[in-house]
């Protein structure tokens, strides 16, 4: 007795999916057979994997190929592979509903894409590859039998919400997939895919290196007279030839003259699922200790990942030609994991365990030479093409960055690929060798300040002083950068020094004399009042003192040699609940020149008890701390000195604040 077929419904996202996969409008839609390519090469590793533990899953004589064929007179579209294949439970799981996160994230970005273009991108970076060939046919049929079993799985849809399953006719090992198309039309961008040409077309553009062959029976007529040779159709005349349809010879074991650039961009494609043509690629092959080749590519656009904790990085790791691993971290240090690529090593065997290769001594050996590649490679294209490199920094220097404390036996390799913002040029980054070759005489040291923005770095006051004496400061505006001048103390026998921090004095040797006796003088001046205003800020300040960095400003917070920067601070607390470190106090500067300044000093001479003078010191405190760009923590003795301020000012010399409050009760 015939079995009757069950009918389930699409789960709610996977009926959305459909129905944009048929109604968007693609400008190549010929990427369904890319697709439905990659996954019958996918199930063909699978059962190579398994059958490493299990032979009994693998037919004797078995051999491993994807199948096409065509029938254009019923319209008709097969893809076949004798991989692994998929039991009733998984075809429900895989094929009726897309159990993977983010597929409400790929919906909601396909049906904003404003262009053809956005949405192709989108299909294979979500992988839900296997139903674009809803794009191009009425029905699709997919019977598959698990290797291992002798029971088939036949699943159909048309598309319209629901899917059938029924007990198949299938008992080898493997999936077929098989589309009824669409009539062909070139104004919808639907191609005649039962033309041999224009499969052979696609496969070679999009699936050249897959490394089983994939192969389709082709006919050939034979001439008048002549012998059929091959497979030999009914009528006698028409033989049939199967056909490999891709090159299989992995691109990195060819001469690198014999392969184009076309080439390379097809195959980074193909194993980084990019639609975008890389920027660089890498070749190298290494011989002696460790015997490996590779050829790696850095892509043109950072993958959006790219700073998500915890996504997957890595190279695609071979053992003599055969696949080990899809993503190997170990052969790729963190900080480069932008990098795509192939490693085939020779040294590595082929069942090796995930503990085995973060412990083998070969793939420590391999991951230092390929970090030395990229970063050589990188250095060799920003002496050739400082434009290009530039474009490349900016969109992956701050994962290299990275490399300077993580990674110490590449800094010396990494420093001088490091480009900052500065007060040179507000729209050409630079480099420190670039820098120390623009420091002013009697300059000692290469200076610089951390902050969240250019805006906020370049308009605190901290850098007066030096831009009035025309050094270059260096602006750090990435949140990475504190940990590089952590792992940086000094370039080119130069030290690092941050403006914000210490007690720097910046005079020249012949200014220093004249410049102490002035500072001495001016700090005998003001001792008494910073003394006040120190024991009114105790709880936000560790000391008041003279500045040498201000000319314009009336104050400006720093702190000691060795403690913590604002920016590190904020991020620590930020980043890490169990950051229980007491907020550190500051150092509040003042400008003993600015008029401010001295008014409030003449105002203490007076009355060196008016309570004005706590709300100046208040006024100046709050003013520092918003200058360097960051919020006033306790806002409310802030914003009560500056209405006493303001009432003052309104009322003519009327009470401070202190004062107001008092008549008011």
């Amino acid at each position: 007795m015939e079995a009757t077929p069950e009918i389930r419904q699409f789960e709610a996202e996977t009926k959305q999916l459909l129905d944009l996969m048929i109604h968007s409008l693609y400008t190549e839609k010929e990427i369904f057979l890319r697709e439905l390519i990659s996954n019958a090469s996918d199930a063909l590793d699978k059962l190579r994997f398994d059958s490493l533990t299990d032979e009994t899953l693998t037919p004797e004589g078995h051999e491993p190929e994807i199948r096409i064929q065509a029938d254009p007179d019923r319209r008709l579209l097969t893809i076949e592979d004798n991989g692994i294949g998929m039991t009733r439970v998984e075809v429900i799981a895989n094929i009726g509903s897309i159990a993977r996160s983010g597929t409400q994230e790929m919906l909601e970005r396909v049906a904003k894409a404003k262009e053809a273009d956005e949405t192709l991108e989108m299909i294979g970076r979500f992988g839900v590859g296997f139903y674009s060939a809803f794009m191009v046919a009425d029905e699709v049929r997919l019977e598959t039998c698990r290797a291992g079993t002798r029971e088939s799985t036949l699943w159909k849809s048309s598309a319209d919400g629901t899917y059938s399953l029924e007990p198949g006719d299938r008992r080898s090992t493997g999936t077929r997939v098989t589309l009824r198309l669409k009539p062909a039309n070139k104004d919808s961008g639907i191609e005649d895919y039962t033309n041999d040409w224009t499969l052979a077309g696609i496969v070679r553009r999009y699936s050249n290196y897959i490394s089983y062959p994939i192969r389709q029976r082709v006919r050939r007529q034979q001439k008048e007279g002549s012998e059929a040779e091959g497979i030999v159709g009914a009528d006698g005349k028409t033989a049939y030839e199967d056909k490999t349809l891709n090159s299989m010879k992995p691109i990195w074991t060819r001469p690198e003259s014999e392969v184009t650039e076309e080439e390379y961009s097809e195959f980074y494609k193909h194993i980084a699922g990019d639609w975008n043509d890389p920027s660089l690629h890498i070749r190298f092959k290494a011989e002696g200790a460790s015997e490996y080749e590779s050829v790696l590519f850095i892509p043109s656009e950072a993958p959006p990942d790219l700073f998500v904790f915890g996504s997957d990085f890595g190279l695609q790791l071979y053992a003599r030609r055969v696949m080990v691993t899809e993503r190997c971290e170990e052969v790729l240090p963190h900080f480069l994991r932008f990098v795509r690529g192939v490693v085939d090593s020779s040294d590595i065997p082929l069942n090796i365990s995930r503990q085995t290769l973060q412990e083998n001594r070969h793939l420590v050996r391999i991951r230092k030479f390929v970090a030395k590649k990229v970063l050589d490679a990188l250095a060799k294209l920003q002496r050739e093409d400082g434009e290009k490199y530039g474009d490349l920094w900016g969109k992956f220097g701050r994962a290299i960055k990275e490399g300077i404390s993580t990674d110490p036996d590449q800094k010396d390799r990494i420093v001088p690929l490091l480009l900052f913002e500065s007060s040179n040029d507000p729209d050409e980054l630079t480099s420190l060798k670039d820098y120390v070759a623009r420091m002013k005489p009697g300059q000692t040291s290469i200076y610089y300040i951390t902050g969240e923005s250019r805006a906020i770095v370049a308009n605190s006051p901290v850098i007066e002083a030096f831009i009035n004496k025309e050094y270059e400061v260096l602006f750090l505006t990435d949140p990475i950068d504190e940990f590089v001048v952590v792992g940086l103390s000094e370039f080119d026998g130069k030290p690092l020094r941050s403006v914000a921090k210490g007690d720097l004095d910046i005079d020249t040797a012949d200014a220093a004399t004249d410049a102490k006796e002035d500072r001495r003088a001016q700090e005998q001046q003001y001792t008494s009042l910073f003394k006040e205003m120190e024991k009114h800020l105790e709880d936000s300040v560790k000391q008041v003192r003279l500045s040498s960095r201000l000319t314009t400003s009336p104050a400006c917070l720093t702190v000691d040699e060795h403690d913590l920067s604002p920016q590190m601070e904020r991020m620590l607390r930020e980043r890490s609940q169990d950051f229980a470190r007491p907020r550190q106090k500051r150092i509040l500067e003042m400008n003993g020149s600015h008029q401010v300044v001295q008014a409030l000093q003449q105002r203490f001479e007076r009355d060196s008890s008016d309570p004005a003078i706590r709300d100046y010191a208040e006024l100046l405190y709050g003013y520092a701390t918003l200058a360097e760009g960051t919020e006033i923590e306790n806002p409310g003795p802030f914003n009560k000195a500056l209405e006493g301020l303001m009432l003052r000012a309104a009322q003519g010399g009327a009470p401070s604040t202190s004062q107001a409050e008092g008549a008011d009760g």
